[in-house]
C-alpha cells in the first residue's frame, strides 16, 4: 500500500448503460466494479461511483451550486481531453472559454452534462498559484461581476 490519497465522489445516475456510454466510451474514464445499480470508475485515477437513483430529482438550473471535475496543471492534457471531446461528440454544457483575462486567475474551461443532468468542468489555470492561492482575489466563477469570459480557439 501506498501514502496516495484519492478523491472519491459518488453521484446518481438514471442508469449504468448511459453512464458507461458517457464517462467509459466518452471521456475515457476506466471501468472498475460494477452491479446491477452500481458503477465505480478511476477518471484521471480518482475514483467516481455512480449509483442508479429511480426518483431522482430534477436537474438544478445552471453550472451552480452543483459540479464536479478536473484541474489540469497542463494546458496539454486539458486541450488533450478538450479534443477528445469533441472527436467523441460530446455535447458542451458550456463551451470552452478564458475566464479572468490577463489576471492572475486567469484559466480555460468547458462544461460537460452527463445524461443524468450531472454537470462537470475541466480547467485549466494559467498560474498554478491561482488553484488554492491569490487570495486577494476575491472573484470566483461565472458568478463573479468582472469574469471577463472570451471563447477558446480550440479546433483543428
Amino acid at each position: 500500500m501506498t501514502n496516495k490519497i484519492l478523491f472519491h465522489l459518488a453521484f446518481p445516475v438514471k442508469d449504468i448503460a448511459s453512464t458507461k456510454a458517457f464517462y467509459i466510451d466518452g471521456l475515457g474514464c476506466l471501468a472498475g466494479r460494477e452491479s446491477q445499480d452500481s458503477l465505480i470508475m478511476s477518471l484521471y485515477g480518482h475514483q467516481l461511483v455512480a449509483h442508479v437513483v429511480h426518483d431522482a430529482e430534477d436537474s438544478q438550473k445552471g453550472i451552480y451550486p452543483r459540479h464536479f471535475g478536473l484541474v489540469f496543471c497542463s494546458e496539454n492534457n486539458w486541450m488533450a481531453l478538450l479534443e477528445k471531446v469533441h472527436d467523441k461528440r460530446l455535447k458542451f454544457y458550456q463551451k470552452p472559454k478564458v475566464r479572468f483575462v490577463d489576471t492572475p486567475l486567469e484559466h480555460r474551461t468547458f462544461f460537460l452534462a452527463d445524461h443524468s443532468g450531472n454537470i462537470l468542468e475541466f480547467k485549466h489555470y494559467k498560474f498554478e498559484s491561482a488553484i488554492f492561492g491569490e487570495t486577494s482575489f476575491h472573484e470566483v466563477g461565472d458568478a463573479a461581476e468582472f469574469a471577463q469570459q472570451v471563447p477558446v480557439a480550440t479546433y483543428k
